[in-house]
């Protein structure tokens, strides 16, 4: 018999609807009960693409008798994450605080007002390595609240005044200027892994915003080729060349890459990069698209003598962005969360972490034949011993085939790998719509489409932004709202956050300079004035939560970039945008004073900071503004792409001056010839026909 969770819009909610657990969605009714039946409230948090999620719930929400004693004993409250970021956020915060690490399944057991009194992440269902066996810890809860009510009381406040302290402000640092953007490339230097690529020991993530800040603060560097070489740059700016192309080429040859397929893991496991968390996320995918496809054709020749082709971006950003719209794409036009890491077995059943993507020499040679599957098993490397579990192997291909005639049959070969892995159970998807992440997507495959002209690409970011202007929209106070979630079309009831109103502004700004259609900009600029007025915080920072939203233990304010950006880096990235697109001061203010409060994030922890960086080392140069007008064709398609190849530059591409786009006013054709008008900092240079004109201009 299903419980309530059956009605929930979220998947990972509904993997949990047959549970003989009692679950109830996060809200005042299940905090009613649990006043009503004087038992504490369990937090349960996970999201559906989580491998120790299922683990934790095969273990024990799937027991009789564990879920006997829960419901017993606890009001138990089920949560995904990714629908409800503002409530992960602050029991994320206590976990960390109470055990010194997090993570999830995450597990807190609350009061009555919501304030933790326990918090942890996985529990197994047997003691083992050191922990307890949940159904001990549930007892031993149990037995504190009804024998130590006091205590439990006592402990649950003093967390929540730490909460409260912790959330009261970021701290702001001094003014955000050169100094600090050359302070952090050193800083990011010392943690920086020379020999694989990447920041730090395992497990390793993948540094899409880091990179971005990289490759923008050594911009200059890698347009020097195509301007006809510049001068020699300083030492930070060389270094931010080489952890940039060393960490892209690392990543694009490594386990963690889908060699198939196409698009990222997670996370590698390992320092080298070769066996990966196999869950596939889209702000992961989304996010390494763009980068990808800003690296396309730019000069990636490594000062330590290693050289990069100048078609690993696109060649990268075309299978991800494939990947993308071949198994992320939902039949509404929007992009699905994630895939899973776990997949059943094609012989045993059992569901494995990895299973439909790792490979043995017998089954090369069973898809491709001996002679092709030994070489397949050489490029890939798939040994006998096996780089991941029972002899199986990721794939990687650390050195890409240079000669004609090796490439054509690798693509052969990957091609009838694709279809022989398409005969395997697939992971399961998580369709669900989230609003930020489609926003990432729309970016990415923005920047995809007009920088490798994939126009395929633009139209599918067109139908997402569509899709969320007809679902996820709605009236707000200032300007628009946004809702979370979405599924199968239809919206869910849980308010956007920060992070939603930044990622989607800035992916409708993309759609802006991609297509020229002004409607994006009137939603865009509309949903960053209710940023503005319901998220602004007295500080010029950002809360996470509306000041309208349902008010939790603390309000959650994080500035700090993760797995995907900030609500306050994503929202500053739109800001500097919207104002380059309106002339719009107070646009640039409101980011201005945003980024002042991170400044001591960005000083001291600039790997936590990517995003932030990336957008003040814009604002530092500008950014250049440039406005292409004229008939279309080739000299206007020259002029664009030369314009598009400068970092942070804001691009639009028109047939004459317009109104209805504040930079394309007054911006007429030169003489009857495509023209590039362009201004930073308030100053506006004569308008240029000839690309070689703007080479310099970064």
């Amino acid at each position: 018999m299903a419980n309530r969770l059956a009605s929930a819009t979220s998947p990972y909610l509904l993997q949990h609807a047959d549970n003989p657990v009692d679950w109830w969605e996060w809200g005042e009714e299940a905090f009613a009960e649990a006043r009503e039946r004087n038992v504490p409230v369990l937090l349960s948090v996970g999201y559906a693409a989580c491998h120790w999620c299922h683990v934790m719930a095969h273990e024990s929400f799937e027991d009789e008798a564990t879920a006997a004693y829960m419901n017993e004993h606890f009001v138990n409250v089920k949560v995904d994450r990714e629908e409800r970021p503002d409530v992960d956020a602050v029991y994320m915060q206590a976990t960390t605080a109470m055990t010194g690490h997090g993570g999830w399944p995450m597990t807190c057991v609350l009061d009555h007002d919501g304030n933790p009194f326990f918090a942890g992440t996985y529990f197994p269902d047997q003691p083992r390595h050191g922990q307890p066996a949940f159904t001990q810890v549930l007892q031993a809860l149990s037995d504190a609240w009804r024998d130590r009510g006091e205590e439990v009381r006592g402990v649950a406040a003093t967390v929540r005044q730490h909460l409260e302290a912790a959330g009261g402000g970021l701290g702001g640092g001094r003014a955000v200027d050169a100094s600090v953007l050359e302070g952090a490339v050193l800083l990011l230097e010392r943690e920086y892994d020379a020999t694989a690529g990447g920041f730090g020991g395992a497990p390793k993530f993948p540094p899409s915003m880091v990179l971005e800040f990289l490759r923008r603060y050594a911009g200059r560097r890698f347009r020097g080729s195509a301007a006809g070489g510049l001068a020699p740059q300083p030492p930070a700016v060389e270094r931010a060349g080489e952890m940039l192309v060393r960490t892209a080429a690392a990543m694009a040859g490594s386990g963690m890459y889908d060699q198939v397929g196409g698009g990222f893991a997670r996370y590698a496991v390992d320092r080298e990069w070769v066996v990966p968390h196999f869950e596939k996320m889209l702000y992961d995918n989304a996010l390494l698209l763009g980068l990808y496809a800003r690296l396309d054709g730019l000069d990636m020749s490594s000062p330590s003598g290693s050289d990069y082709s100048t078609t690993l971006g696109g060649r990268i950003a075309r299978e991800t962005a494939d990947f993308m719209l071949r198994e992320l794409l939902t039949a509404e036009g929007g992009f699905a969360s994630a895939l899973d890491a776990d997949s059943a077995h094609p012989v045993t059943g059992k569901q494995e972490e990895g299973a439909f993507y790792v490979w043995t020499p017998e089954q090369l040679v069973e898809a491709l034949g001996h002679d092709r599957g030994a070489w397949a098993a050489k490029v890939f490397g798939v040994t006998e011993e096996g780089t991941f579990e029972h002899g199986t192997s990721t794939l990687q291909l650390r050195d890409f085939p240079t000669k004609p005639g090796e490439q054509a049959r690798l693509s052969e070969v990957r091609a009838r790998l694709l279809d022989a892995r398409e005969l395997r159970p697939r992971p399961a998807r998580d369709d669900k719509v989230v609003a930020a992440w489609n926003g990432l997507a729309i970016s990415g495959l923005c920047d995809a489409g007009t920088l490798l002209g994939e126009p395929s690409y633009v139209a599918a970011a067109v139908t997402a932004a569509e899709l969320i202007e007809r679902v996820h929209v709605v009236p707000g106070s200032h300007g628009s709202r946004l809702l979370r979630v979405s599924r199968d079309g239809v919206a869910g009831r849980h308010d956007g956050v920060l992070e939603d109103y930044g990622c989607v502004a800035s992916g409708l700004l993309s759609l802006v300079q991609a297509t020229g259609d002004a409607r994006w900009l009137r939603l865009a600029t509309s949903l960053l004035d209710e940023a503005i007025a319901g998220f602004g915080a007295s500080d010029g920072g950002f809360f996470d939560t509306h000041r309208e939203a349902e008010p939790l233990v603390t309000r959650p304010r994080d500035a700090g970039d993760n797995a995907s950006p900030s609500g306050l880096s994503s929202t500053v990235h739109a800001l500097v945008v919207a104002h380059a697109l309106t002339g719009e001061g107070r646009y640039r203010s409101a980011a201005e004073a945003a980024l002042a409060t991170v400044g001591q994030l960005m000083e001291k922890a600039p790997r936590f900071a990517g995003w932030s960086l990336a957008a003040a080392q814009t604002m530092l140069d500008g950014p250049l503004e440039i406005a292409v007008v004229g008939p279309a064709g080739p000299e206007r398609d020259a002029l664009v792409a030369e314009a598009r190849q400068i970092p942070g530059a804001v691009v639009v591409v028109a047939d004459d001056a317009r109104d209805d786009i504040p930079l394309l006013m007054g911006r007429t054709p030169v003489d009857g010839a495509p023209a590039a008008y362009v201004c930073r900092g308030f100053v506006c240079e004569r308008p240029v026909t000839d690309p070689d004109a703007l080479r310099g201009a970064g």
